[in-house]
């Protein structure tokens, strides 16, 4: 027997006569509209902040991965626009949640934004439509969390109305890798529900994965995540070991990536950023404490990679020492504010705890990051500023971000001690430079 809401579905999105509706316009958000935008689907953007809403509808672009050009495109061709007025959800026939979710204080899941928009989609939705959450979170989120609250109007799950995780892959600034080429990973609540998820994703990008589940789904995103933390802490670990042992991390590391199997290069650094790789293990880690199981690969890596800030501003109190000067009072100018290279984003950023550490202990702290022109986070208050003077003044130079307009061997010359927590300055052999 077939299923004929399922099949109005798929006829309309193949069509493209089907409008799909993103919730949260953020990293995420926005470049997946865009996405379905130019595969020919209408698109409507949910955002709680007028400000986000407005800029989009004039077609400009506040995030870097999304051309204000291919945007404004859009946008006036009529198939992106944004609204606050949630009660539009009701005129989608496909629904994507791309909101935050950060941990709280307690390093718990804040699932919050997540409870809110599934519960705007609740009050609004109608039979025929496709629900898919792409947020990261704990394994069993989507049907332990999501589905009660899909289903309160009576609604049957894989027949009335369709639901799924997608987990978001996104890498900020990544060249060669964006939305429309990263591979989709899709798990439905039923066959049916996959089958619609594979429907609408398959118009916008290459290459489908269809999982069995939801749960399989939102596990994957978490392994991704958590492979890249706990190899970071190794090789973070690496580095303090290296330097009990006396020797080069980064020849270490160079050396070992010479053999074409069995070994994947990893780099250490003053910590980690970004919104996935820092807090996505620890979802799953949360989830399995109530399992009665402890994550201990998971819990030592984030232990390590959020000392990372602390040890390198020990290597910058010996050096300074060594120079018979004292970190307080000291001017320490940092290079780079955002958690990875050659983009804007400062979320989690190492840069952020360096900061409040230095500051703490009586530095006096500059910064320059051109991708970064002001950085006002967490208590911080400061403006990017011209490299070049601010290094001639500063007693320190710290390399915490490698972006790749720095002209790094002009600075080491300027210089009168850098700490590079980056290796940005391989190559480069000058008696003032102190390596991670």
């Amino acid at each position: 027997m077939g299923n004929s809401t399922l099949d109005a579905l798929k006829s309309r999105i193949a069509s493209g006569e089907a409008r799909v509706g993103i919730l949260g316009l953020g990293y995420v958000g926005l470049p997946l509209a865009v996405e379905f935008g130019a595969a020919g689907l209408n698109v409507t953007g949910f955002d709680l902040s007028e400000r986000k809403v407005a800029s989009i509808n004039r077609g400009e672009s506040y995030i870097q991965d999304v051309e204000t050009a291919r945007l404004k495109d859009l946008v006036d061709k009529g198939r992106l626009k944004a609204t606050t007025d949630f009660s539009r959800i009701r005129e989608c026939d496909a629904l994507i949640i791309c909101v935050p979710t950060p941990l709280s204080k307690t390093k718990d899941p804040d699932l919050e934004m997540v409870v809110s928009a599934t519960r705007r989609i609740a009050e609004n939705m109608r039979a025929g439509q496709l629900m898919v959450l792409e947020s990261t979170t704990y394994p069993g989120t989507t049907d332990e969390l999501i589905l009660p609250m899909l289903s309160e109007k009576g609604l049957k799950v894989g027949v009335d109305f369709f639901l799924a995780f997608s987990p978001e892959r996104v890498d900020p600034g990544n060249p060669k890798f964006h939305t429309h080429n990263t591979p989709k990973v899709i798990g439905g609540m039923t066959p049916a529900c996959s089958e619609a998820a594979k429907a609408l994703y398959s118009k916008a990008i290459e290459t489908i994965i269809v999982v069995s589940s939801p749960r399989a789904a939102e596990m994957v995103k978490l392994l991704e995540n958590t492979f890249r933390s706990v190899n970071i802490g190794l090789v973070n670990e690496v580095a303090l070991m290296c330097r009990r042992l006396g020797v080069n991390v980064w020849e270490v590391i160079d050396a070992a990536a010479s053999k074409p199997f069995g070994f994947m290069a990893f780099y250490p650094g003053p910590g980690l950023g970004g919104h996935c790789i820092p807090i996505d293990p620890l979802y799953l880690s949360w989830k399995l404490k109530t399992l009665n199981y402890r994550a201990r690969f998971i819990e030592l890596a984030s232990e390590i990679n959020a000392g990372m800030p602390e040890y390198v501003v020990e290597r910058l109190v010996e050096a300074l020492n060594d120079r018979e000067r004292s970190l307080r009072g000291s001017r320490v100018h940092i290079l780079g504010a955002a958690y990875k290279k050659d983009i804007e984003d400062v979320r989690e950023s190492p840069a952020v705890d360096f900061i409040k550490i230095l500051q703490s202990k009586g530095a006096k702290v500059t910064y320059t990051d051109s991708w970064v022109p002001s950085l006002e986070h967490e208590g911080i208050d400061l403006a990017s500023i011209e490299a070049g003077p601010a290094v001639d003044a500063a007693d320190a130079v710290v390399i915490i971000t490698d972006h790749s307009n720095v002209p790094y061997a002009d600075l080491v010359k300027r210089a009168k001690l850098v700490v590079d927590a980056r290796n940005a300055t391989r190559g480069i052999d000058a008696p003032n430079i102190v390596r991670l």
